[in-house]
């Protein structure tokens, strides 16, 4: 498998382009399974948000079942009651998430949305 090659910013300035000997490459079948494994790790911070009661997510269905994350592929859908105390909640999770996996949100990319569920 041919690597393009790649340069990294180094206090804004990009160095020299070099091509990858070793590790993953986007699109590797290996990078999905791996996400999934270091995410499960965003799933026990809001376990024990909702443990502490700093976060809880919404009832849904007859069984009145609380939904508080949902994961696919690479992208994880946060439920809760609209409230600004929950968005704050959701920032410091992400932001734990971050220092202890390295990986972090584009926050850009992000969205925010409020839906109404009726029983």
């Amino acid at each position: 498998m041919e690597s393009a090659t790649v340069s990294i910013l180094v206090n804004g300035s990009p160095t020299e382009e070099f091509k990858p000997k070793r590790g993953l490459r986007q699109g590797d079948p290996l990078v999905s399974f791996l996400f999934l494994i270091v995410v499960e790790g965003l799933t026990g911070l809001v376990r024990e948000a909702k443990r502490a009661t700093l976060f809880n997510g919404v009832e849904v269905g007859t069984q009145r079942v609380q939904v508080n994350l949902l994961q696919f592929a690479h992208n994880t859908f946060f439920f809760c009651k609209p409230s600004y105390h929950n968005v704050l909640v959701i920032k410091a999770i992400l932001k734990s998430f971050k220092m202890v996996s390295g990986l972090r949100v584009n926050f850009h990319k992000s969205v925010v949305g409020y839906l109404e569920f009726h029983n």
